[in-house]
C-alpha cells in the first residue's frame, strides 16, 4: 500500500523535474529571441534585395516573351524562369442550351459532363478541347500565360515564406 509521503516525494520530484525543464525551454527561448534581434537586420536587408531582385527578374522574363517560345521555361542557377500556362476560367453563358449541346454531342459522357441538376459539369468540360467546347457553346476564357520565376529546390523558400510571415519581422519593418 502506498503512502501519502512517499506520493509527496513522488509529486516533490516531478515538479522539480518540471521546473528545471521549463528553466531550459526559457533559456532556449531567451537564446532565440536574441540570435533573432542580432540577425535581424541582415535578414531585413537580404529580404530588400530578393525582393527587389525578383520585381527585376520578373520585369525581364515579361518583357521578353520572345525568348521562352519553345521551351517556355529555363533553369538558370537553380531557378525555373519564363511562362507557364495558366488553367484558365470555364464560362458558360447559357447552362440549359450547354447541357442541349453535350447531350447532342456527346450523348456517352452526358452522365459525367453534366450534373443530374442539368447542369454543366465544369470540371469535366475542363477536358474538352477548345473546339468542343466551342460546339457547345462554352468559352475559355483567362487561359494566359504567367510568369513562372519558381526555384527548383523549393527549401530555401519556405524557410523565406516563413521569415516573410514572421510577425517580429514585420514589425522591424513598419
Amino acid at each position: 500500500m502506498m503512502q501519502m509521503a512517499h506520493l509527496e516525494t513522488l509529486a516533490k520530484t516531478f515538479a522539480g523535474a518540471r521546473d528545471e525543464l521549463a528553466s531550459r525551454l526559457q533559456d532556449l527561448r531567451d537564446e532565440q529571441e536574441s540570435a533573432k534581434r542580432r540577425r535581424l537586420q541582415g535578414i531585413k536587408n537580404s529580404l530588400s534585395r530578393f525582393t527587389t531582385a525578383h520585381a527585376e527578374l520578373k520585369a525581364a522574363v515579361e518583357e521578353s516573351p520572345h525568348l521562352f517560345t519553345k521551351p517556355k521555361t529555363r533553369v538558370m542557377h537553380g531557378i525555373k524562369v519564363g511562362f507557364v500556362k495558366q488553367p484558365g476560367k470555364l464560362e458558360i453563358s447559357d447552362a440549359d442550351a450547354v447541357v442541349r449541346l453535350i447531350r447532342k454531342h456527346f450523348p456517352e459522357q452526358a452522365d459525367a459532363l453534366i450534373k443530374t441538376t442539368e447542369t454543366p459539369v465544369k470540371g469535366a468540360l475542363v477536358n474538352l478541347t477548345a473546339a468542343d467546347l466551342k460546339r457547345i457553346g462554352v468559352s475559355l476564357t483567362n487561359d494566359v500565360d504567367a510568369v513562372v520565376i519558381k526555384p527548383v529546390d523549393g527549401e530555401l523558400d519556405k524557410l523565406i515564406g516563413a521569415l516573410i510571415n514572421d510577425k517580429d519581422l514585420e514589425a522591424v519593418q513598419a
